[in-house]
């Protein structure tokens, strides 16, 4: 089990290093648009995430197409609601609004 967290976490590390330099710095007065929080379980992956980046996680994890994990991204995004994305060993694989 311990093997596996290292990779789930290594994964993570490694998609976020790889699309962090496409996700757009927004200021601080900006309205914050188009952005979720990832969760696996209880524990928060990502909070205010880009839709497109979340959506390349989620699906990583997930086994999807990341196509179908950003349509309901965007879904979360405007209506605000939780969705689960898939169910993982450590818990379900969640997007919500940020906050």
């Amino acid at each position: 089990m311990t093997r596996m967290k290292k990779g789930f976490m290594t994964l993570f590390a490694s998609l976020l290093l790889a699309v962090s330099a496409a996700a757009p710095v927004s200021a601080a007065n900006q309205q914050q648009d188009g952005l979720v929080n990832v969760a696996v379980g209880d524990v928060s992956i990502l909070n205010d995430a880009n839709v497109g980046v979340a959506a390349a996680v989620a699906a990583s994890v997930c086994g999807v197409k990341v196509e179908q994990v950003a349509v309901v991204a965007t879904q979360v995004d405007r209506s605000g609601d939780t969705r689960t994305v898939c169910e993982t060993a450590t818990g379900p694989l969640t997007l919500t609004q940020n906050q």
